[in-house]
C-alpha cells in the first residue's frame, strides 16, 4: 500500500512571525537583501549573487525583455522563458545585456562612403543617435570618426552627401585605451564633455563605446544587477529536450543564470541535462534544478548533479492546476521546509551551501515574507510581475479596470508541449496542467517592488534580522489557527474612506 505521511500539507496563510529584539540602531533601509544564486563551496564567495531575493518566472506572459530589464535595474533577475524558438529566447537576452551597459559592443556602424541618408535610416532602424565610423563598416574595424544626429540637418542637408563629408574625423574624436576601467572613462567623458567615448585597441581598432546615459543612468539605479562588464543579468530558462542546442545559444548571447523550466525536476531527464551542461562548461555557468516538494528530491539534484540552486513547489501557482488535474503536489510552506531542513542538514555534512528557491504560493507579500524566513533565499513569482506594466502582454481594459492576460506555461495557449509531454514523442497535449485569465494591472515594476521590499525590510527589523541570513536563523513562526485570522481582519468595522461620504445605513450595534 501507498505510503502515507502523518503532516499535514500546509501554505504560507497558516503561519505568522513572533517578534524579535529590535536594536536601537536598526532601520529598514539598512537591512541587506543580497542573496546568494549559485551555490557557495567552503570558504568561498558565491559565483552570482542577486542584490534582492525575487526572481521572475520562466513565463510567455511575464519574463519578456522590458520586464527583465526592469527588474535587473531594482537588483532581482528574470528568467526569459523557453517555451519559443532558440534564436527568439536569444534575442530577449541579448536585448537586456546591450541595453545598459558599461562596455558596449558597437551594433550600428557605417562607413565613410555611406551617404547621410543610409545613416539616418540606420539611426532610425536602431534607435541609436551616435554611430561610428570604422574603415570597414564593422563594430571591429579601424576607427575613421563619429557620426551623431548633431552633425546633420536632416531637411536641410544633400542627403546623398557622404558621411565622411559631417563626421568628426578620429583626429578630433576623444577615446579610450582598451584596458581602461570604467571609472577612469566616466571621468574622460566629463573632463571633455562628451556623452560617447570609444575605446580602441592599440592600432586603433573600436572594441567598445561608453556613454554618459549610462552613468546617469547607474546613478538613478543604485541596486541594479550587474555583470563584471557593468551589463544588466538576465537568466535563460532551458529544456531537458533541446538543452544541446539552446544552452550554448543563451551562453554565447550572455545569459548569467540557465534554471531548467519544469514541474516536476525529481527526473533522470534534468539530471542528464545537468550533468551535460557541467560536462560541458563546468562552473563558468550558474544552473537551477528542480521543481521538487521533498527532501528526497533535493538529494537527487543535489548529489548526483552539483546543481548551484534549487526550486521547489508543485501546484502552488496563481494559474496552475496540477494538484486538481494529477493529485500531485504538496503545500507550498510543507515543501519549503521538508527542502530547507534538508539542506541544512547537508551543509552540516559538506560545509556546501545550497539556495533555495521558493516558486509558487505566494498570494500577496505577507507570504512573501513567510517564504523567506522559512528558509528560501529567494522566491520567483509570475502573477506578481504579470500585473506590472512591463509584462510582455498588452493590456485590456473590462468594465473601466485595465487588466492583462495571464496564463499558465501548462495551459494550451502556451503550447508548451515539450514541458509537458513527459518522453512522448507526439506534440500533442493531452490536457492541460493551467488556466488562462486576466490579471489587474497594478503599476511598474519599481512601484510594486518598493513596496514589497519595505515591508520585508520593516518585518526583519521586527525580527531583529540585518540581513537575509540573520533572518531565517532568528525568525520563530507558529501556527495560525481559523480563530486567530478572524482576529486579525477588518470584519468587526466599517471602513470608509476620509473623502467618502457616510452612509448611516451601514453602520451597525457590533461595537
Amino acid at each position: 500500500m501507498a505510503t502515507i505521511l502523518e503532516d499535514i500539507s500546509r501554505t504560507f496563510s497558516e503561519y505568522l512571525l513572533i517578534p524579535r529584539l529590535t536594536r536601537a540602531n536598526q532601520r529598514p533601509d539598512l537591512v541587506n537583501l543580497s542573496t546568494p544564486l549559485s551555490a557557495v563551496a567552503p570558504n568561498q564567495e558565491p559565483r552570482l549573487k542577486i542584490n534582492i531575493p525575487v526572481v521572475s518566472a520562466c513565463m510567455q506572459a511575464v519574463s519578456g525583455a522590458e520586464l527583465s530589464i526592469s527588474l535587473a535595474r531594482q537588483g532581482g533577475l528574470s528568467f526569459v522563458f523557453c517555451s519559443q524558438p532558440i534564436e527568439d529566447q536569444v534575442e530577449i537576452v541579448r536585448q537586456v545585456k546591450a541595453h545598459k551597459a558599461g562596455f558596449v559592443r558597437s551594433d550600428s556602424n557605417t562607413t565613410e562612403q555611406t551617404t547621410l541618408g543610409e545613416v539616418i535610416e540606420l539611426m532610425r532602424l536602431s534607435g541609436h543617435s551616435t554611430v561610428p565610423v570604422t574603415s570597414d563598416g564593422s563594430p571591429r574595424g579601424e576607427l575613421k570618426g563619429l557620426i551623431t544626429d548633431q552633425d546633420f540637418w536632416e531637411f536641410e542637408d544633400d542627403l546623398s552627401n557622404m558621411v565622411k563629408q559631417h563626421m568628426t574625423p578620429m583626429k578630433d574624436v576623444i577615446y579610450g585605451e582598451d584596458g581602461i576601467s570604467l571609472r577612469d572613462a566616466n571621468e574622460l567623458l566629463h573632463k571633455h564633455k562628451k556623452d560617447c567615448l570609444p575605446i580602441l585597441s592599440k592600432d586603433k581598432r573600436l572594441v567598445a563605446l561608453v556613454f554618459k546615459k549610462d552613468y546617469e543612468d547607474h546613478r538613478l539605479y543604485p541596486m541594479e544587477l550587474l555583470d563584471a562588464s557593468k551589463r544588466l543579468c538576465v537568466g535563460a530558462a532551458i529544456n531537458t529536450h533541446d538543452y544541446r542546442e539552446r544552452v550554448p545559444a543563451v551562453v554565447e548571447a550572455g545569459a548569467d543564470a540557465l534554471c531548467f523550466d519544469s514541474s516536476d525536476g525529481f527526473t533522470e531527464y534534468q539530471m542528464e541535462g545537468i550533468k551535460w551542461i557541467r560536462a560541458n562548461y563546468g562552473d563558468a555557468v550558474v544552473i537551477g534544478g528542480g521543481n521538487v516538494v521533498s527532501a528526497e528530491g533535493f538529494d537527487y539534484l543535489v548529489e548526483n548533479s552539483g546543481v548551484d540552486f534549487v526550486k521547489v513547489g508543485m501546484g502552488g501557482g496563481s494559474i496552475c492546476i496540477t494538484r486538481e488535474q494529477k493529485g500531485i503536489g504538496r503545500g507550498q510552506a510543507s515543501a519549503l521546509l521538508d527542502v530547507v531542513e534538508r539542506r541544512e542538514a547537508y551543509f552540516a555534512e559538506t560545509g556546501r551551501y545550497i539556495p533555495i528557491c521558493s516558486d509558487g504560493g505566494l498570494a500577496n507579500d505577507t507570504q512573501i515574507v513567510i517564504a523567506l524566513a522559512m528558509g528560501a533565499d529567494f522566491v520567483m513569482m509570475g502573477r506578481y510581475f504579470a500585473m506590472t506594466e512591463e509584462s510582455p502582454t498588452s493590456k485590456t481594459s473590462i468594465n473601466g479596470q485595465m487588466y492583462k492576460p495571464y496564463w499558465g506555461e501548462g495551459t494550451r495557449r502556451a503550447q508548451n508541449w515539450q514541458r509537458y509531454n513527459e518522453g512522448m514523442s507526439s506534440r500533442k497535449m493531452m490536457f492541460e496542467e493551467g488556466v488562462d485569465a486576466y490579471v489587474p494591472l497594478v503599476g511598474t515594476v519599481s512601484e510594486v517592488l518598493e513596496t514589497t521590499l519595505y515591508k520585508l525590510r520593516s518585518t526583519m527589523v521586527n525580527v531583529g534580522a540585518d540581513s537575509l541570513s540573520d533572518y531565517r536563523e532568528q525568525a520563530i513562526l507558529t501556527m495560525v489557527s481559523e480563530q486567530s485570522v478572524v482576529e486579525a481582519g477588518t470584519s468587526t468595522v466599517f471602513q470608509f474612506s476620509p473623502n467618502s461620504e457616510l452612509d448611516n445605513s451601514n453602520w451597525g450595534n457590533s461595537g
